[in-house]
Protein backbone atom coordinates (compact mmCIF):
# COMPACT_ATOMS: atom_id res chain seq x y z
CA UNK A 1 0.00 0.00 0.00
CA UNK A 2 1.46 3.12 -0.80
CA UNK A 3 -0.67 5.40 -0.14
CA UNK A 4 0.92 8.82 0.85
CA UNK A 5 -2.00 10.82 2.54
CA UNK A 6 -2.40 8.37 5.40
CA UNK A 7 -1.72 10.65 8.84
CA UNK A 8 0.62 9.86 11.44
CA UNK A 9 -1.45 9.64 14.50
CA UNK A 10 -0.70 9.47 17.79
CA UNK A 11 0.99 12.66 17.86
CA UNK A 12 0.73 14.83 21.49
CA UNK A 13 -0.96 18.44 21.14
CA UNK A 14 1.26 21.14 20.95
CA UNK A 15 -0.05 24.74 22.93
CA UNK A 16 -3.91 22.80 23.10
CA UNK A 17 -3.84 22.26 19.33
CA UNK A 18 -3.76 19.23 17.59
CA UNK A 19 -0.88 18.04 15.49
CA UNK A 20 -1.80 15.73 12.10
CA UNK A 21 1.37 14.94 10.13
CA UNK A 22 0.51 14.01 6.60
CA UNK A 23 3.16 12.91 3.75
CA UNK A 24 0.92 14.39 0.49
CA UNK A 25 3.18 17.21 0.42
CA UNK A 26 4.54 16.44 -2.92
CA UNK A 27 8.12 17.59 -2.72
CA UNK A 28 7.84 19.70 0.25
CA UNK A 29 10.62 19.63 2.62
CA UNK A 30 10.76 20.99 6.73
CA UNK A 31 11.33 20.10 10.01
CA UNK A 32 8.32 18.60 10.85
CA UNK A 33 9.72 15.54 11.18
CA UNK A 34 11.43 16.67 14.61
CA UNK A 35 7.83 16.74 15.93
CA UNK A 36 7.74 13.27 15.22
CA UNK A 37 10.92 12.40 16.89
CA UNK A 38 10.17 14.76 19.75
CA UNK A 39 6.96 12.41 20.82
CA UNK A 40 9.07 9.41 20.67
CA UNK A 41 11.43 10.67 22.77
CA UNK A 42 8.87 12.02 25.16
CA UNK A 43 7.41 8.53 25.04
CA UNK A 44 11.25 6.88 25.56
CA UNK A 45 12.26 9.36 28.21
CA UNK A 46 15.89 8.98 26.34
CA UNK A 47 16.72 12.21 27.33
CA UNK A 48 15.65 11.22 31.62
CA UNK A 49 17.56 8.12 31.02
CA UNK A 50 20.91 9.64 29.70
CA UNK A 51 20.17 12.87 32.17
CA UNK A 52 20.52 10.04 35.15
CA UNK A 53 23.77 9.00 33.93
CA UNK A 54 25.45 12.13 34.32
CA UNK A 55 26.70 14.04 37.42
CA UNK A 56 25.19 17.50 37.59
CA UNK A 57 27.47 19.56 39.48
CA UNK A 58 25.22 23.08 38.81
CA UNK A 59 23.79 24.50 42.08
CA UNK A 60 19.89 23.90 42.14
CA UNK A 61 18.35 26.75 43.22
CA UNK A 62 19.93 28.17 39.92
CA UNK A 63 19.25 26.08 37.32
CA UNK A 64 16.87 27.42 34.70
CA UNK A 65 16.37 24.17 32.24
CA UNK A 66 17.42 20.58 33.53
CA UNK A 67 19.87 18.61 32.08
CA UNK A 68 17.47 15.95 30.47
CA UNK A 69 15.92 19.33 28.56
CA UNK A 70 19.05 20.07 27.80
CA UNK A 71 19.83 16.80 26.09
CA UNK A 72 16.38 16.34 24.66
CA UNK A 73 16.82 19.92 22.54
CA UNK A 74 20.78 18.76 21.50
CA UNK A 75 19.31 15.55 20.12
CA UNK A 76 16.39 17.04 18.16
CA UNK A 77 18.66 19.90 17.14
CA UNK A 78 21.07 17.37 16.16
CA UNK A 79 18.36 14.94 14.25
CA UNK A 80 17.11 18.66 12.38
CA UNK A 81 20.44 18.77 10.63
CA UNK A 82 21.62 21.76 13.22
CA UNK A 83 25.35 20.77 14.66
CA UNK A 84 26.60 23.41 16.32
CA UNK A 85 25.90 25.44 19.01
CA UNK A 86 25.89 28.93 17.34
CA UNK A 87 23.35 27.95 15.41
CA UNK A 88 21.11 26.50 18.90
CA UNK A 89 20.98 30.45 19.13
CA UNK A 90 20.27 31.45 16.13
CA UNK A 91 17.35 29.13 15.92
CA UNK A 92 16.22 30.37 19.36
CA UNK A 93 16.22 33.80 17.81
CA UNK A 94 19.31 34.87 20.30
CA UNK A 95 22.80 36.42 18.57
CA UNK A 96 25.62 33.83 20.01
Amino acid sequence: MNDLTLPLAGLSSVGGKSVIARFDGGMLSSNSGVLALAEVEKRLRVADRLARCIDDPRCPDQIAHSLADMIGFRMKMIAAGYEDVITHALVRGKNP
